[in-house]
């Protein structure tokens, strides 16, 4: 039995909070908590969260929706890293959610966690608030989802706090050292990714995707022939089999629904491939019924429904969903999201294909991945069906997904588990960029 036991505190609002949380689930004393469905906060949460969602998904509507966002983005934005400077002041968004705290806001769920402390770890800023307001007693940790992010991730009171943030790289790192916190509470652990995608620590399941994946990729070999030394150093033990399956396209949608109109784009430029089964695509709804339904409208539409290269992946539970999609990941070869949460997600040895970014954090999200190499933008989508094939031939989407696995930080999960349960002594890790 696991004795590693906390706290696993997430929130409802999009997916990014709830999928950092997910591959944790093991070391739920409880179920892990949804901060915005307790009995007596959930109104209050449920408002906020339909407010954020009708906004990002009205953000298609030519001015007034793109007006209506930057207004909300404008409240939550990431300032300017140069020149470095105190950015310590709290902002508006976290006067207003102190404001609900001081009124009760999580009052009931501390008091019932307070008579039995263990570590909290938690993926939610709002419950760093409230860890410090109502002086939780036991060690708590915050994951954060971006590669670079908003002063209200930071502590109301950085120098009063004692949370030890958990974040994804050294960039994110420098931000919360400018915000006020003390850089002997930041660790750079990386983002917690599934361990059924993982494996152990010497990343084997990784690996033996990563060698079928990159035969896809680089069905002519132009990526091999030029770096053939360099995936032997990484990938020493795995035999590189071709197989004849197509390359399979993950398109994901985000949690408020905002891009669905994208699938009608690439369905009418890539039919001709699906038809000729020349590409697999995977349509991920989510748990949202909504973008499910506009799916199946889409492929009755353009006449491609009951065909097995072409899948709606949609689970009205996230739960369900998060684990399905990490299956379906594994026979992934190129993801096609706007650059979430799940770009640190290419640390699977994935490329990603990113579509328009929604919000600051996204940004900064899309010049990590692109700085890395990792990530590229999508070209006119309605001429996916020309530059793909061009991207799949000269072994570009190979080199992304190398890069990707080279780059990025992998054993998230496992650090983690090392910095809350493990050793003092034990507790630091490379730096990662």
């Amino acid at each position: 039995m696991n004795k590693n036991k906390a706290y696993i505190i997430t929130a409802d609002m999009g997916y990014g909070h709830q999928r950092a949380t997910f591959p944790l689930k093991h070391w739920a004393d409880q179920d892990l908590i949804n901060l915005n469905a307790e009995t007596k906060d959930k109104a209050w949460w449920d408002n906020q969260r339909r407010s954020y969602e009708f906004i990002s998904a009205f953000k298609q509507t030519p001015l007034l929706g793109e007006f209506l966002f930057g207004v909300m983005d404008y409240f939550q934005k990431i300032e300017s890293f140069y020149p470095h400077r105190d950015l310590s002041k709290p902002i508006w968004q976290q006067k207003f959610f102190i404001n609900a705290i001081e009124k009760g806001l999580g009052r009931e769920l501390f008091d019932k966690l307070k008579a039995k402390p263990l570590p909290i770890i938690t993926s939610f800023f709002v419950a760093v608030y409230m860890a410090d307001y109502y002086h939780y007693p036991a060690p708590v940790y915050c994951i954060v989802c971006d590669a670079d992010i908003s002063r209200a991730w930071a502590p109301y009171n950085p120098k009063h706090s004692k949370v030890i943030y958990l974040v994804p790289n050294v960039r994110t790192k420098d931000r919360l050292i400018l915000y006020g916190v003390k850089p002997n509470q930041i660790q750079v652990s990386g983002f917690p990714l599934p361990m059924e995608n993982i494996g152990s620590p010497d990343k084997e399941i990784i690996k033996h995707d990563l060698a079928r994946r990159i035969m896809r990729l680089d069905r002519q070999g132009l990526y091999r022939a030029k770096y053939q030394s360099l995936i032997n150093h990484y990938l020493p033990d795995e035999t590189m089999i071709n197989d004849e399956r197509a390359p399979v396209i993950t398109f994901a949608v985000g949690g408020a629904g905002a891009q669905k109109l994208l699938a009608s784009t690439l369905l009418t430029s890539l039919r001709s491939l699906i038809i000729k089964g020349e590409i697999e695509l995977n349509l991920v709804a989510g748990s949202r019924s909504d973008v499910a339904q506009y799916f199946q409208q889409q492929l009755k539409l353009y006449k491609l429904t009951n065909r097995k290269n072409l899948r709606i992946l949609y689970y009205p539970d996230k739960n369900s969903y998060f684990e399905a999609f990490n299956k379906t990941l594994r026979e992934t070869d190129i993801l096609w999201t706007k650059p979430s949460e799940l770009s640190f997600y290419t640390a699977l040895g994935i490329p990603l294909i990113l579509s328009e970014p929604l919000g600051s954090q996204e940004l900064f999200n899309r010049e990590w991945l692109i700085a890395i190499g990792a990530g590229i933008d999508n070209h006119d989508p309605r001429y996916t069906h020309e530059w793909l094939p061009n991207w799949l031939a000269t072994g570009r989407l190979a080199r992304a997904a190398m890069q990707g696995f080279i780059e990025a930080e992998a054993l998230g999960t496992y650090n983690i588990e090392k910095l809350v349960f493990g050793d003092k002594k034990n507790r630091q890790f490379k730096e990662i960029v």
